[in-house]
């Protein structure tokens, strides 16, 4: 925790000389290399199955999973969006400290995350476990990234939408980090930890696989990263002297 604590500070105040960007471009881009291996090395499937089998997942159902880790949160979510909206204008706790530009980049950046999860999972051909043949379903496994090839069933579920409800708001950390770098970790992690207690819950009633839950937080880390990079170039184009 120390060590990610530091870690966290030196980016803040590498941030002026633009090595954090390369910095963290550099992370996000090795970050792919446990996810991809994740996807070869066939544990989704093995995950699955402690969950699930030929009559399906048990806990499909379940009361807490459904209400309590899925329609709450996403409910919950929704609000927050809201909220990160209305703060633009009407700012509430550490969203004071941040000024106008940084909070609208904040806004922008959760719904462009929310938005770019719906775009991949809504041209997925792959389709959730409890879809599978194997666990009651009428699906064959098919990766994720074999585009061209059908699964044969309904398909749209990849990556994972609801874990993106909490991985979203991992753009807190890139606003906060320069004016509030305690509050920016405890952002980073609340969003963390949220997102994989929102992924292990779908996993655990078939909705999704593993992988999914990782490429979601990836994807929301990158395109909150992307738009980081962008405000301060900017920033500094518009601060530059003429």
């Amino acid at each position: 925790m120390c060590l990610v604590w530091e870690f966290s500070e030196n980016i803040a105040l590498t941030d002026s000389s633009g090595a954090s960007d390369r910095l963290l471009l550099a992370l996000t881009a090795l970050a792919l290399v446990p996810i991809v291996l994740w996807d070869l090395s066939g544990l989704d499937l093995a995950m699955a199955r402690l969950a699930g089998d030929a009559a399906g997942f048990a806990l499909r159902d379940n009361r807490l999973l459904v209400l309590g880790l899925h329609e709450i949160p996403r409910f919950l979510g929704m609000l927050g969006v809201v909220a990160l909206v209305a703060a633009v204008r009407w700012p509430l706790g550490v969203l004071r400290r941040l000024d106008a530009r940084a909070r609208l980049q904040l806004a922008l950046s959760v719904l462009a995350a929310l938005a770019a999860v719906s775009l991949l999972k809504n041209t997925s051909r792959s389709s959730c476990p409890w879809d599978l043949a194997e666990f009651g379903g009428v699906a064959s496994h098919v990766s994720h990234w074999n585009w061209r090839l059908r699964d044969g069933g309904p398909g749209r579920c990849f990556p994972a939408g609801h874990a993106s409800a909490a991985f979203a708001y991992l753009a807190g950390w890139f606003v906060l980090r320069r004016v509030a770098p305690g509050a920016a970790m405890a952002w980073l992690l609340a969003a963390l930890g949220a997102g994989l207690v929102l992924g292990l819950a779908q996993q655990w009633r078939g909705a999704h696989y593993m992988s999914h839950t990782l490429w979601t937080a990836w994807v929301c880390w990158s395109v909150a990263l992307a738009i980081d990079v962008a405000c301060r170039r900017a920033t500094r184009r518009r601060l530059a002297p003429v």
